[in-house]
């Protein structure tokens, strides 16, 4: 019997506790399991070696080593073994310190002082010290950077070494928020030498690196976490097709996999010897309009692309029903300060034609762009959406895109086109990276006077009561002219092989345990 028949017979009552136990470790497979049970059962079955072979989507021929570029899972996830940050948000959500053994704030939030783990070692031999601290987070901020996270990281006014173990950081305002920027997978630290050659404190030194179809790395000795990482190496294989994904599993070529299809999920999870596991985060697929190109500076023609898709059928066809409708916000249900009385939007192409009608625009004719690696189902779903929006008398001409340099060569250049986001844990971090004004990630360059002030304002708040109104605010703003339509919200399904421990919790802030699965997996 399977894992995951042995978990369905223990949910039905067909099996005790302690029988389910004794046969999970027979098999020495547990991760189906419920996860007080895999607590239970995994706890001691954890063990050293093996090469982990992850099969990935979300590579790219233009990927680079540069930490302030990544722009999907495969260079996160090989960023996680290479290098460490200041501050790790934990499997159970809560910040903890990584290379940073402790930190405080000031009143105000403006001064921030880290203090540093003691004698931890980059893969060279050098050991880590403040000053590299300051030049990893000043590549974020020089004159002529070209990093994601410029506009987050820009909020620092000045950094400080005091001495080699302690950094000082002062904002240009208080941000209550920033120790959770510090998490961002952008932020890594690299030695002053640079990023070009991988080289950090991570529990894997690089070996062989080709963007877009493979990377190689092997265990770091003198990692400072002790006893970890499990695995002696970690091969990453890029493999853009989700059908791909599934075979390779399968048949044993890989022992994990990222973006299972949801349409395909319960079909793989009943094959032998691989289960699929199911995280609801933060995830959100969207599609946004360059909202200072036409007609999408209309805000008429906005409000009418947001009801001429049909969610609904959207959720049960493309996303097999593993996630909820979105409501065109960025920001998870179960998120701090989500706006809870704002009315879902409804498919409802008569008021669609309407408002185009009111623009002027009967007929409207447009093009949206698509690819699957913006998300696995994006071409049907744009082709979806064209024939929703049909009702409404709206022309959707889908274009199918290139999956390789999609990221560089459509999102962003064409005025439309499909896009997912991981989603991030707070609102400010999410409003900031996304959608505040001039920054490098801002996929639709909506422009609101009142949006942008209360996301400065809110950002320095500490009042909890003052800050659900600004954040309630900016979300009905958003919901009422934003340029971005999120019509769902989609769980992060992966796959793994029953020889694979997984670890009592996992984390949900990104996919495969926040990109953390090579440090805190094994085999059994």
């Amino acid at each position: 019997m399977k894992i995951h028949e042995l978990k369905r017979a223990f949910e039905l009552g067909k099996i005790s506790r302690r029988e389910f136990l004794q046969r999970t470790a027979a098999i020495g497979a547990v991760i189906a399991a419920p996860t007080s049970l895999v607590s239970a059962t995994a706890h001691g079955m954890q063990k050293h070696g093996g090469v982990l072979r992850l099969g990935m989507g979300g590579g790219s021929t233009t990927n680079t080593l540069d930490p302030g570029t990544h722009p999907d899972s495969v260079p996160i996830n090989l960023e996680h073994q290479l290098r460490n940050y200041l501050i790790e948000i934990s499997p159970t959500g809560e910040l903890i310190g990584e290379l940073a053994e402790s930190w405080e704030t000031k009143p105000g939030a403006v001064e921030w002082i880290m203090e540093l783990r003691k004698d931890v070692e980059f893969h060279n031999g050098k050991t880590m010290t403040s000053a590299d601290v300051i030049h990893s987070i000043q590549h974020h901020i020089r004159e002529d950077s070209t990093s994601a996270v410029a506009g987050q990281m820009g909020q620092i006014a000045e950094m400080k070494a005091d001495g080699d173990n302690v950094v000082r950081i002062t904002l240009k305002s208080g941000n209550a928020d920033f120790a959770w920027l510090l998490t961002d997978y952008h932020v890594s630290i690299f030695p002053t030498e640079g990023w070009e050659s991988g080289v950090g404190t991570g529990p894997f030194k690089l070996v062989s690196y080709e963007p877009g179809v493979r990377s190689v790395v092997e265990r770091f000795p003198n990692y400072f976490k002790e006893g970890l990482p499990y695995f002696d190496g970690v091969e990453i294989t890029v493999i853009s097709d989700a059908a791909a994904r599934d075979n390779a599993l399968k048949t044993g070529q890989v022992d994990a996999t990222n973006r299972v299809s949801q349409r395909t999920a319960n079909l793989l999870d009943r094959a032998q010897g691989v289960s699929v596991h199911k995280i609801v985060g933060t995830k959100h697929y969207t599609v946004p309009m360059l909202t200072n190109t036409p007609p999408f500076d209309n805000v008429k023609v906005r409000q009418a692309l947001r009801l001429a898709v049909d969610r609904e059928a959207l959720l049960k066809t493309i996303l097999g029903g593993h996630g909820e409708v979105g409501n065109d916000l960025p920001i998870g249900r179960n998120q701090e300060f989500y706006n809870t009385e704002l009315p879902q939007r409804e498919y409802d192409p008569d008021q669609a034609a309407f408002l185009l009608k009111e623009a002027g625009m009967e007929g409207l004719a447009i093009e949206l762009s698509a690819a699957d690696t913006a998300f696995d189902g994006a071409v049907d779903a744009a082709v979806l959406y064209a024939e929703h929006a049909k009702a409404a008398g709206i022309n959707i001409n889908v274009i199918r895109e290139s999956n390789d340099g999609y990221w560089s060569n459509v999102w962003q250049q064409k005025p439309w086109c499909m896009c997912y986001w991981s989603g991030r844990p707070t609102q400010d971090w999410m409003w900031t990276i996304a959608y505040e004004s001039g920054g490098a990630w801002n996929d639709n360059h909506w422009e609101n006077a009142s949006f942008q002030q209360l996301l400065k304002d809110a950002r320095v708040e500490v009042d909890p009561a003052k800050r659900k109104d600004m954040y309630w605010e900016m979300q009905r703003l958003h919901w009422e002219e934003g340029g971005t339509v999120v019509p769902l919200f989609a769980a992060d399904l992966m796959g793994v092989s029953d020889k694979i421990v997984l670890p009592e919790n996992i984390a949900v802030n990104w996919e495969l345990d926040g990109h953390r699965c090579t440090e805190r997996w094994s085999f059994s």
